[in-house]
């Protein structure tokens, strides 16, 4: 059986899908034939979004979801136990960035607020998805996440990641790493996959459109550890090349 036909109708749940990397994933399973659901905290984007992909064909559905707001977080998952009584594909894609300002002067509060989006938000997310992963035979969980993140390449001072200085994103992809294993170690005995994967540096709104990159190469790797067969790996992170250095 091939990957594909091991998620042929499967229900996939992708936040921060109504723009950007999070719609070229959705799109990406919707054109596998995985129901997409849009999470999204504008209803309009969000609406527009899915019928956009409804009318490339995909099955696209959208949910409101702010990954800051537990009640709607709540809602979102009952919705989705009452429409389908299970999730396969949870991808914590939403996210915000802080640009410009050095470690020793940002405003602490953004930095906070780039955590309530970037690792609160996720963990909340996956706490209330969980128990309808439990119930999917091939569950996966993809956290996108950055290189911006890894220590050992902001370690290295021949590396272009150590000359990229935002405390907040950098180190709320860190923590989101980190997170990605715990989950991981905890689902580790069960068919749940938890792997985080980094898009490249992709033209979107968090860096003003500045990346080489699509949204649609960006895609390319988290449509990838999403469909992860049985016997892909866990707890690790991952671009569309392979292992990213932690």
């Amino acid at each position: 059986m091939t990957n594909e036909d091991l998620f042929h109708g499967a229900i996939a749940l992708i936040t921060g899908a109504n723009k950007g990397i999070g719609y070229e994933i959705a799109r990406g399973l919707g054109l596998r034939k995985i129901v997409v659901l849009i999470g999204a905290r504008d209803e309009a984007r969000g609406q527009a979004a899915a019928a956009k992909l409804k009318s490339e064909g995909a099955d696209a559905r959208f949910v409101p979801l702010d990954v800051t707001n537990k009640e709607t977080i709540s809602r979102a998952a009952r919705w989705i136990e009452d429409q389908f009584g299970h999730l396969d594909i949870l991808v914590n894609n939403a996210g915000i960035g802080e640009w410009g300002s050095k470690p020793s002067d940002v405003d602490l509060a953004k930095v906070r607020e780039v955590y309530e989006t970037n690792l609160f938000g996720p963990m909340a997310v996956t706490q209330a998805m969980l128990p309808l992963l439990r119930r999917s035979q091939h569950g996966r969980i993809v956290n996108v996440s950055s290189t911006l993140g890894s220590l050992s390449l902001a370690n290295d001072p021949n590396s272009p990641i150590s000359q990229f200085l935002a405390l907040g994103y950098n180190t709320s992809k860190t923590a989101l790493n980190s997170m990605t294993v715990q989950f991981a170690n905890e689902l580790r005995d069960t068919p749940i996959k938890v792997n985080a994967v980094c898009p490249g540096y992709c033209a979107t709104d968090i860096n003003g459109h500045s990346g080489p990159r699509t949204a649609a190469q960006g895609a390319i790797a988290p449509v990838r550890y999403a469909t992860l067969g049985d016997d892909g790996p866990t707890g690790g992170v991952f671009d569309e090349n392979g292992p990213v250095a932690w």
